[in-house]
């Protein structure tokens, strides 16, 4: 209790007055420490009977304006460091050199140059224990502030290091140990603790009161962290980790910068790096616009398009709070950077034509649609107008201004789909194609294919994380389903590479690794979390997953390739594929059938229509063979599920749906 009182009363203490209570001690001690070097050197008061206490007291008035000097009243008490008392150190030995030759030039009596040494000696050791002291004091929690984690840091090079004392300087975190496969380091002591095995702290965990581990490797690459990501979640612990070394670029090691294990490090593979060429070649200096501005894709894309400094950024989105939160952040993050935000849906084929008449624009990234499969599928007629009218516009407008360059963001879902919204993004596709072929090479139309994105909007990880917040239990499909990932940052910019290496019509694919299965990764969210699955055979369990059965036109698994002929590309990671298409004369009249199935609000009109139009799709789910999973182009067993009508939904009055297209809306050249 008397502690706590003393540091209650110390922290409340103005800053003036706590430097003044310091001064107050060291005037008082100072003297003793000359005394008590008097005494070390003889081991009687000799020296104190010769020099008097005068020599005591004025080594002392000596000693404070140095301490002062060297900033030891200037620094709060709680943050002292060793920089600090390594400066302390230095001003005392100038202080004993100088009076040592002080007394030599004017002849007076020489006190033992040892004295002088013992008392630098122990006026630095006074100043250690009394500033650690008071800091150790200080950052003191009380009692009732709750118990502070307990964690062993995994990795015992600099970064851990530098993170132990991170840790020792704050009151977030406690570290106990260092965990590292070193056999040179093991049992030694690193940073003032133990550095010991993984498996000495699989069996010592719960002794040693572990409460996390903080993963301090970030040098590592992708595969050894996922590697030791797995070997971690065998302990039953909460698991954090280190930035990357890219993310710590331009700042140093802390406690703060301890965070969650994002998903992206449990992918195994190093990030898609962008070619930097390729990245700025359509962006910088031209005019972007980027459709779905506000959506996952459409906002990353923006940022990206932004780091390039382009002459004018527009951002176009039908929802006004997406487009609002966009374009505050954009402008907060490149204020140099000209940026016009259009309230506006890319179904308005006459706001859209006005747009591009109104400003040059050479870049267009359509990110524009609508993506949910389950959303998408029970509102058929929707989902299709949305995504088949919104490119047909941006195509149509992009082809008519000689716009330079015109991106469509694509799925893998378009790929033999199952679904509505997947089969949507086909006739997307095919509709680029044929504008590709039209336009004569005064528009370059691309398409960009890819998988499934982590962290976006509608994605199973933030879905995941809640429910496990929630106590669980944890929904999934069916536990084969199997999905490729990548992040949000390389989506935006392969769409943004693809739209540099385009030749007219092509279809780009990313290289996406190795496909991750749905339950491995909730189960591996689960052990990362610090708590277990709950099973028949372990009823104790904290979280349950529940199979709730395959959905509405879902796959088991995803492909990239529709089969056409694949070839590299300008970049290593990025393929190209020439696929089948339809002349425009022919997709002319399947897109007026399709649209007035949408008009009239008809599900299973909707879907024959489809079926028209994208041959390969089947609305019915595709059981892949077991044996094939791991296969990117496995063959797909089919197992028919009826297929089931969407009911009838209202068309919204702000889209314009296209009835009959007429060749002559296909003009390649610019209006005057």
């Amino acid at each position: 209790m008397m502690l706590s009182d003393t540091r209650n009363w110390l922290l409340a203490l103005p800053r003036p007055q706590k430097i003044m209570v310091m001064l107050a001690a060291d005037a008082l001690v100072l003297p003793l420490c000359l005394i008590a070097a008097y005494y070390v050197r003889l081991g009687d008061s000799t020296l104190l009977n010769d020099y008097g206490i005068g020599a005591p007291i004025i080594i002392a008035l000596a000693t404070i304006p140095v301490f002062h000097v060297c900033g030891l009243y200037r620094n709060v008490v709680r943050f002292v460091d060793m920089h600090l008392l390594y400066s302390t150190g230095v001003g005392l030995a100038v202080l004993a050199g100088s009076v040592y030759a002080l007394s030599y030039i004017v002849n007076d009596p020489l006190p033992p140059r040892s004295s002088l040494f013992i008392y630098w000696f122990i006026a630095f050791a006074y100043v250690v224990l009394t500033r650690f002291g008071a800091r150790h004091l200080l950052r003191a929690r009380q009692a009732d502030a709750g118990r502070i984690p307990r964690v062993a840091i995994y990795g015992a090079g600099e970064s851990g290091v530098q993170l132990a004392h991170a840790m020792r300087s704050s009151q977030t975190y406690t570290p106990l140990c260092f965990v590292d496969d070193d056999p040179q380091l093991r049992n030694q002591h690193v940073a003032g603790l133990r550095v010991i095995s993984l498996d000495t702290l699989r069996n010592t965990a719960g002794l040693l009161g572990v409460d996390e581990i903080v993963l301090a490797v970030p040098s590592a690459s992708p595969a050894a962290r996922h590697r030791i990501y797995n070997a971690l979640t065998t302990l039953g612990l909460p698991v954090k980790t280190l930035p990357t070394l890219a993310e710590l670029a331009n700042r140093k090691v802390s406690d703060v910068t301890v965070r969650d294990i994002d998903v992206a490090d449990l992918l195994g593979r190093a990030q898609v790096p962008p070619r930097k060429d390729l990245f700025a070649k359509c962006v910088t200096g031209k005019t972007v616009l980027v459709t779905g501005a506000g959506g996952s894709i459409g906002s990353e894309l923006s940022r990206q398009v932004v780091s390039q400094l382009p002459a004018k950024l527009i951002l176009l989105d039908h929802s006004e709070y997406s487009l609002y939160a966009i374009e505050r952040e954009l402008r907060e993050r490149a204020p140099d950077v000209q940026i016009t935000a259009v309230l506006a849906s890319v179904c308005d084929a006459k706001g859209l034509d006005a747009l591009l008449r109104r400003e040059t624009i050479q870049t267009i990234y359509h990110a524009a649609a609508y993506k949910h499969v389950p959303l998408v599928e029970a509102n058929a007629a929707e989902g299709v107008q949305n995504n088949v009218v919104g490119v047909w516009n941006v195509g149509l407008v992009a082809a008519r201004y000689r716009v330079e360059t015109c991106v469509l963001v694509s799925t893998d879902k378009a790929v033999r789909p199952t679904n509505v919204m997947g089969a949507s993004k086909r006739v997307g596709e095919l509709i680029f194609q044929a504008l590709a072929k039209r336009a004569h090479g005064s528009t370059v139309f691309s398409m960009v294919r890819f998988g499934n994105v982590l962290d976006s909007s509608g994605s199973v990880v933030p879905l995941f994380r809640q429910q496990i917040r929630r106590g669980g239990p944890i929904t999934l499909t069916h536990p084969e389903v199997v999905r490729y990932f990548m992040l949000i940052p390389e989506a935006a910019q392969l769409v943004m590479q693809a739209g540099a290496m385009g030749r007219n019509g092509e279809v780009y694919v990313l290289d996406m690794g190795a496909p991750v299965r749905i339950i491995d990764l909730a189960r591996t969210l689960i052990k990362l979390s610090g708590l277990s699955e709950r099973t028949a055979a372990q009823p104790d369990g904290d979280i349950e997953i529940q199979v709730t059965g395959l959905r509405p036109g879902e796959k088991l698994y995803e492909e990239l390739l529709i089969g056409g002929k694949v070839e590299a590309s300008a970049h290593p990671r990025i393929m190209a594929s020439q696929e089948h298409m339809i002349e425009l004369e022919r997709l002319e009249p399947m897109l007026a059938h399709l649209l007035a199935a949408c008009k009239a609000g008809d599900g299973l009109e909707v879907r024959k229509a489809l079926q028209s139009v994208v041959t390969e799709y089947a609305p019915y789910s595709v059981l892949p063979d077991r044996n094939a999973l791991p296969r990117r182009e496995a063959d797909a067993v089919s197992e028919q599920v009826p297929l089931v009508s969407s009911p009838p939904s209202a068309v919204s009055p702000m889209v314009t749906p296209v009835p009959a297209i007429e060749k002559s809306q296909v003009p390649v050249g610019r209006a005057a």
